[in-house]
């Protein structure tokens, strides 16, 4: 279990929630040995969660401060954790999102599987022992939606495609990247599932809590836009893996 992971979270307004997540945090880190948290903080981020995250990182080490105001998007946000992980050599990286919307409980479950032979390891709200909580039935429709309807278009067969709680191997992360990815927000979780979909994966059930009660209509046209791009690439027997 001990191994050398690491863990990315991007963060923006995060100071209501920041004390309690990261003491949930440290607990579940103080039993899994030498693991390193990214904190990504952009200039999306208008409080003091860039405050909040530099004086963290000077009392513990274990918590690494990256600012990137060259982000445009999440996804950029994601990518830059990523490339900071790999820089720094860890094997094992996982993605998870703050503000106690993604529990840190779940991190040992994720380092087991990634340890056990599967290359990815995808959180789901929809398997046994999963969950949403906290959140509109809008929002809890549109992400099952949104799995049932990407699963028919992709073909694919997962329980969740819309989770944002995932990790990988250094092998994996190495091949998507630097890839081009489509999308411009949360949806980027779906479009990495499709491309990763021939590598060998397991999916752990997870508790989300919605952070809000609502998705914004521009990721979810950006969404559709790109669900329909890999469709008709797959209608030409066009069907890109990373």
């Amino acid at each position: 279990m001990k191994s050398n992971f690491a863990v990315i979270i991007p963060l923006a307004n995060e100071s209501p929630d920041f004390h309690p997540f990261v003491s949930s945090l440290s607990e579940v880190l103080d039993g899994l040995g030498n693991g390193t948290i990214y904190f990504i903080v952009d200039e999306v981020s208008r409080d003091n969660t860039l405050e909040l995250c530099k004086a963290l990182s000077q009392t513990d080490k274990r918590f690494i401060t990256v600012w990137a105001p060259e982000n445009r998007n999440v996804v950029d946000a994601y990518m830059k954790g990523y490339r900071e992980a790999l820089i720094n050599g860890h094997q094992i990286i996982i993605e998870m999102d703050a503000g106690l919307s993604h529990d840190p409980k779940a991190l040992p479950m994720f380092l087991r599987v990634l340890n056990e032979g599967n290359e990815c390891a995808f959180g789901s709200r929809f398997i046994n022992g999963g969950s949403i909580c906290d959140s509109t039935w809008k929002r809890s429709f549109l992400s099952k939606f949104g799995t049932i309807l990407s699963n028919v278009l992709l073909g694919t067969n997962l329980y969740d495609m819309t989770s944002g709680y995932q990790g990988f191997h250094a092998h994996i992360v190495e091949r998507f990247v630097d890839y081009k990815l489509l999308s411009k927000a949360h949806f980027y979780q779906t479009e990495l599932r499709y491309l990763l979909r021939k590598s060998r994966y397991a999916e752990i059930p997870i508790h989300y809590r919605a952070p809000s009660p609502s998705v914004s209509q521009k990721a979810i046209k950006n969404s559709f836009q790109v669900l329909l791009y890999y469709f008709f690439l797959r209608l030409k027997l066009k069907t890109p893996v990373v």
